[in-house]
């Protein structure tokens, strides 16, 4: 008995690597340069253009290397993964112009302190626009 068989080609199986070749030569004929995964929403960092002064002591100083030195001279430091961020702040304390707002974390909207008036019912959050005025009353 002969070992030969007859292979069987599935056409379904033979358009997605048909496609998929066509797609891999399309991206191989591209240049494609090193760019950072899209930032999520919640954004980690925000980086003052005009303060910073691009020295990198926060790349050096996240221990999840969430940022790398940007390529282009001059340029903020690149959020390469944010989603990595745990919000530690190691990067704004070893910034020498934090005070002056070169950096700052921005914290996911659910882990930002907030409060409720119980009187109104309103509900603010730290760093909103237009915070309600201080609670000057005495503790009950």
């Amino acid at each position: 008995m002969s070992n030969t068989t007859s292979m069987k080609t599935d056409p379904v199986k033979e358009s997605r690597e048909d496609s998929l070749e066509a797609n891999l030569d399309r991206l191989r004929k591209r240049s494609l340069p090193l760019t950072p995964n899209m930032v999520t929403p919640n954004r980690p960092l925000i980086f003052d253009e005009e303060t910073c002064t691009k020295c990198n002591l926060c790349i050096e100083a996240c221990p999840m290397d969430v940022l790398v030195p940007n390529p282009v001279k001059n340029g903020l430091p690149l959020i390469m993964f944010p989603d990595e961020c745990w919000y530690c702040g190691c990067c704004e304390m070893h910034c020498p112009w934090y005070e002056d707002g070169a950096i700052r974390i921005n914290f996911p909207v659910m882990q930002r302190v907030r409060w409720k008036r119980k009187e109104s019912g309103e509900h603010f959050r730290v760093g909103m626009k237009n915070p309600p005025p201080p609670n000057t009353r005495e503790p009950a």
